[in-house]
């Protein structure tokens, strides 16, 4: 492919990306409005978030194969038009369970879709200095799509409506679509490969568990029977579906995937680093528009800091070091940096503190981010088998999606607690109750937030041990990359 023509495709893929990281976020604040327009209860509105993230990491793995299977050109343009049709449907939702029923589609296309782009992106970059600035820019989009989500979630809700939030989707799928048609080349369908249908089943039913379990333990508490059984359930599945894995004739997770040094590095890394990101998003949301009464709008503005930051750091640190220096002399101090900006952020309280607080840590952990998770994901899709591509990408995004279903559960569950536990021991000494609500409220948060620099601090010390490699790998295409047969869609 030509030069000009590569980043053209750059692009188209970066495109799809956002629409996809997007609508993790955006949603989060037209919801409110959502749940009053269609009359949902707030034991059910939840499902609007976890049936998209339900189906999203439950069916990455499949989704991932079936790039490798059927072609990534193909499974990456029947992704946009499916989540451009669901994000339709749920813009016309005329009742919560269309709206929830949407929802899910949108995870199903999505988890063909997110696969689909990187393994593109892993295979059309192959020379070191492209890749570097491809994956700076590809990086940027991922860590920096949740705050844009929740500043365009903010506009569009607040001038336009909820609806609009779904609506988005559909013009920017139509537009990367028509790129993808004219300028990603076709290829990457493999003939001598099969579906690993035991292992689909069991990878699959194993994350819908485990994302099940962890998405009810907000609500339900950790020792609830339900999240139990979901949780350890989804660990015997997936301890299954890794039997299956070494025995399987083609196995739908190549074992030489999670085998390699490096990439098990980047996922455990990625993982982490959603644990601790996903959830701060959320508190910071909170503590915005309840605790300084920020609306909407000004709450996605303030969070503008992140994807400059974010931006900064994958594409004018990473991108320019990524294959000068051992990529952990990125990643660690990458992730302490973000922790040290959760540090700050952890000591706010009811009185104004962006400027003091949260406008600094913004900036520290957008730049920590976007280089570590930049990185990562350069580690996560190189060296790896043309064939393989789709597995490997589909577990990266696998490992992100987790970490964010993980970091939500577990720190609002933290801070749920310690918001009870602080309101009741200092209901005396406190009379005036809505002060005691919102002093409560950021004591909790408070503490989540340093569990998540924890987090943080666990995936540093992971990367710094795990990550040994003097230079960050590429993909063994292009000399596998001949050959591949054109798809239909060409």
């Amino acid at each position: 492919m030509a030069d000009n023509r590569r980043w053209w495709a750059l692009v188209v893929i970066a495109l799809a990306q956002l629409m996809v990281v997007l609508d993790m976020t955006i949603v989060n604040i037209a919801l409110p409005s959502a749940q009053v327009a269609l009359q949902m209860s707030d034991g059910n509105r939840q499902w609007v978030i976890t049936a998209y993230t339900l189906a999203f990491g439950g069916l990455l793995l499949l989704g991932g194969r079936i790039a490798d299977l059927a072609g990534r050109r193909v499974a990456f343009m029947t992704g946009l038009v499916g989540f451009a049709a669901a994000s339709a449907l749920g813009g016309a939702a005329v009742n919560q369970g269309m709206l929830f029923g949407a929802r899910a589609l949108q995870g199903v296309f999505a988890a063909l879709l997110a696969p689909a782009a990187l393994s593109l992106l892993a295979t059309t970059f192959t020379d070191p200095k492209e890749r570097g600035k491809a994956f700076g820019i590809f990086g940027a989009i991922i860590g920096a799509g949740a705050a844009v989500g929740l500043l365009a979630g903010g506009f569009l809700t607040q001038y336009l409506d909820w609806r609009w939030c779904l609506y988005v989707n559909v013009p920017i799928a139509l537009v990367a679509f028509a790129g993808a048609w004219a300028l990603l080349p076709g290829g990457g369908r493999h003939p001598d490969a099969r579906l690993d249908v035991p292992g689909a089943l069991l990878g699959s039913a194993g994350m819908l568990s485990l994302v099940y379990g962890f998405s009810e333990a907000e609500s339900r508490g950790w020792t609830d029977g339900l999240v139990l059984t979901l949780l350890i359930g989804g660990v015997v599945l997936l301890g299954l579906f890794g039997y299956w894995q070494t025995r399987a004739q083609v196995p739908l997770l190549p074992m030489t995937v999670v085998r390699d040094r490096q990439r098990v590095g980047a996922f455990l890394t990625v993982l982490l680093v959603t644990v601790g990101m996903f959830g701060v998003f959320l508190f910071l949301t909170y503590y915005m528009q309840r605790v300084l009464g920020y609306s909407p709008v000004k709450t996605g503005v303030a969070y503008l800091p992140i994807t400059v930051g974010m931006v900064t750091g994958s594409t004018q640190v990473a991108a320019r070091l990524l294959h000068r220096v051992p990529p952990r002399v990125l990643m660690v101090p990458g992730l302490l940096l973000a922790a040290g900006a959760l540090a700050l952020i952890a000591q706010v309280g009811v009185e104004p503190a962006y400027a003091s607080h949260i406008l600094p840590g913004m900036l520290m952990l957008g730049l920590g981010m976007g280089t570590a998770m930049m990185t990562s994901v350069s580690l996560a899709t190189g060296n790896v088998a043309p064939r393989d591509s789709g597995a490997a990408s589909a577990t990266f995004n696998t490992a992100q999606q987790v970490g964010g279903s993980i970091g939500t559960a577990l720190l609002n569950t933290i801070a749920a607690s310690v918001t009870t536990r602080y309101a009741t021991a200092h209901a005396a000494s406190v009379p005036d109750k809505a002060l005691l609500a919102a002093k409560a409220a950021v004591h909790g948060f408070n503490v989540a937030t340093w569990w998540a620099m924890a987090a943080l601090l666990l995936g540093a010390l992971i990367a710094g041990v795990v990550v040994n490699a003097d230079r960050a790998p590429t993909p063994q295409a292009p000399q596998e990359r001949t050959p591949e047969p054109v798809d239909s869609a060409t």
